[in-house]
């Protein structure tokens, strides 16, 4: 594939599939030629659960933007995210006696790590690697310490992987469209690349994807995505815990969604002076009595019993939420008014949301690509701390230390 030969990445939403056609110019800037948008089907949190409906939108949004482009594409990166994510960590140990560290001792600890996971769980495919951490003679090293003398080295891991059968299921969706899957990216992955600077990567930060139906939470240090998890669960169920509670439809259920300050001081404007829903909300239900309490008490049962399994899943060596360790709330969910308000009783003051573009054109961009953007630099120019390289030529690609000892292994 030559440099400037036109190149894609799909998103896989459960509201919409989303593609962007991009070329790398000579000078290795990248080139946006066209994007498209697709309300999705057949696809549920990040799972083909109709094999023909996934197809059919896929084909879709793929032909939309080679139709604006101009182009073919032959292959496809894929950016998706499921709950059947598993994020494993593995911390390998060799003795070094004495002598230099070599490239072949790390090669040797990423394969016993590999090969540990396969025989644990053969149902399960690799979808990406990091290295987050060397220990040498209990020394921490953020950087390969090739050439150190060393009497003990010890290699910490992070596997992300998936079930081989939701693999096939998606890798038998782009057949059917004739296009090959180039890549997989994890789409926390992809937003932690594009939405956090080089110093919150490295120092540590936290990203949570408020999504539709699933919330992803992404653990970020020392350049490499940490440990990752993706629940099953997401701003869609305070609707309808709305909607059954209350006995009001989705859409009446929805509206009082977006319309309700989640810091919770601040709602007259949907209740009135003696505490009752307005009954400008009862779009097709008939008016009755519900009361403040009872819908503001079901929309925190749901927000509690969300951000404290988000909170349990950031008991990890490293994040201490004491030590002023920055969140970052991204997904349609952030956009819920002062949402970052009730975060902060659970994670303390740190809690930030994306701020929009002053640029309307990067604006749109960054609001509704910003996965596909992220995957975009992943593939440009590579990621240091990812072992599992990119399919494609080395003129192209930035294949780094661990892509090179590593090897291709799909």
């Amino acid at each position: 594939m030559s440099p400037e030969d036109p190149r894609g990445i799909i998103e896989l939403g459960n509201i919409n599939i989303k593609c962007l056609i991009f070329k790398i110019k000579n000078n290795n800037e990248s080139e946006i030629l066209s994007t498209s948008v697709t309300l999705s089907e057949g696809i549920h949190n990040g799972m083909v659960v109709n094999l023909t409906k996934a197809s059919n939108a896929i084909r879709s949004c793929i032909s939309a933007a080679e139709k604006k482009a101009k182009i073919l594409l032959k292959k496809i990166n894929v950016v998706f995210e499921e709950p059947e994510f598993l994020s494993t960590k593995f911390s390998k140990h060799k003795k070094i006696n004495g002598s230099k560290i070599h490239k072949d001792d790390i090669d040797f600890l990423l394969k016993e790590a590999k090969k540990q996971l396969i025989l644990n769980d053969k149902k399960q495919s690799i979808i990406h690697i990091f290295n987050h951490n060397y220990i040498v003679d209990g020394k921490a090293f953020a950087e390969e310490p090739i050439g150190v003398y060393a009497d003990s080295l010890s290699h910490e891991m992070t596997f992300i992987t998936i079930p081989k059968n939701n693999l096939k299921n998606i890798n038998q969706a782009f057949i059917d469209c004739d296009i090959e899957i180039e890549r997989l990216i994890s789409n926390t992955f992809a937003l932690g690349v594009k939405l956090l600077n080089n110093k919150e990567l490295e120092f540590g930060s936290i990203l949570i994807d408020m999504g539709f139906e699933k919330i992803s939470l992404g653990l970020f240090k020392n350049l490499a995505l940490v440990h990752s998890i993706t629940l099953p669960v997401g701003i869609n169920h305070i609707t309808k815990d709305i909607s059954k509670v209350c006995s009001l439809n989705i859409d009446e259920s929805e509206v009082i969604k977006n319309n309700i300050d989640f810091s919770f001081q601040n709602n007259q404007d949907i209740f009135d002076k003696n505490d009752y829903l307005k009954n400008t909300y009862f779009i097709n239900s008939s008016f009755r009595k519900i009361s403040k309490s009872l819908i503001l008490n079901v929309i925190k049962a749901r927000l509690d019993e969300i951000f404290e399994t988000i909170k349990k899943h950031i008991i990890v060596p490293g994040f201490n939420l004491n030590s002023g360790i920055g969140f970052l709330l991204v997904g349609g969910g952030s956009y819920l008014l002062n949402i970052e308000k009730y975060c902060e009783n659970f994670f303390g003051p740190n809690i930030k949301k994306l701020r929009e573009n002053k640029n309307e054109k990067e604006n749109y961009l960054d609001k509704n690509f910003a996965s596909c953007l992220g995957a975009l630099r992943i593939i440009k120019d590579g990621w240091e701390t990812e072992a599992i390289p990119k399919v494609g030529s080395k003129n192209i690609e930035k294949i780094g230390f661990f892509a090179k000892i590593f090897g291709i292994h799909r």
